[in-house]
């Protein structure tokens, strides 16, 4: 999955995709080098993110994007309802929802489709989520919510083969936690759907390597790799050909 942050202010990448016409031709260039879908975000969920927009200039930044790349598989990052109905109408495959479609309307939007979702887990909001992240068992509780957010979703109508689940790597967590749910990430299998993973560029990566969030490249790759080999079955980055040549590697070593 590579990403496309259509917004002046995320962490990795702030501001260089607003423009319209910028994001379109890197969704493309991601495409080119080897990604299966495009996520894209027209809301900032970096740590202490700022109030919401609304969801009329989500919109106003998304549909461009979403409209200029019809030909792709497309994934929509957000958590209004309002704007999953638009998304999904015009196109969108997934809803990414680090809300975990737990918005009133949300379970309903996207149930309304056929498209996938990633239900995420986040300790929080984006404005206060780092302050002080707390568990007495992080991977058991993430997966004990997520587990209820899988069970919403199939009550509501939408069929176990369109879940995806992420622990929120980065979302009210410690380095400490990040690095459990990465040890245990297999753990995740018992519930029953894919398993996504970001882990690309986060902060995490920046306090193990004092490297600023343009110099995480080898971290990342090898956060995903480790996902990887512990049962992740969807990677969301932003380096896509450098990955996919981690990936090749790796698959070639473990081919028997």
């Amino acid at each position: 999955m590579g990403v496309v942050n259509i917004t002046p202010d995320s962490f990795s990448d702030g501001g260089r995709f607003f423009d319209p016409a910028a994001a379109i031709a890197h969704a493309h260039k991601l495409m080119e080098e080897g990604a299966d879908l495009i996520d894209l975000g027209a809301e900032s969920s970096r740590p202490g993110a700022a109030a919401m927009v609304s969801a009329e200039e989500e919109l106003r930044r998304l549909l461009p994007v979403l409209q200029g790349l019809r030909d792709l598989p497309l994934s929509v990052d957000t958590v209004k309802p309002e704007v999953m109905r638009v998304a999904l109408a015009e196109g969108a495959a997934m809803i990414n929802d680090i809300n975990a479609l737990r918005a009133p309307g949300a379970l309903a939007a996207v149930a309304a489709s056929d498209a996938a979702v990633c239900l995420m887990h986040m300790q929080g909001t984006p404005g206060t989520m780092q302050l002080a992240p707390r568990y007495a068992d992080v991977v058991a509780e993430v997966k004990a919510f997520l587990q209820e957010r899988v069970e919403s979703a199939c009550a509501a109508g939408i069929a176990p083969e369109r879940v995806v689940i992420d622990p929120g790597f980065g979302f009210g967590k410690t380095l400490e936690h990040n690095l459990e749910l990465l040890r245990r990430l297999h753990e995740f299998a018992a519930l029953g759907v894919p398993v996504l993973a970001g882990w690309s560029r986060k902060s995490s990566l920046g306090t193990i390597t004092g490297k600023p969030a343009g110099e995480r490249l080898a971290a990342s790759i090898a956060a995903a790799l480790i996902a990887a080999q512990n049962g992740a079955a969807i990677l969301r980055v932003h380096d896509v050909a450098a990955t996919r040549d981690a990936l090749a590697v790796l698959i070639a070593v473990e081919k028997k």
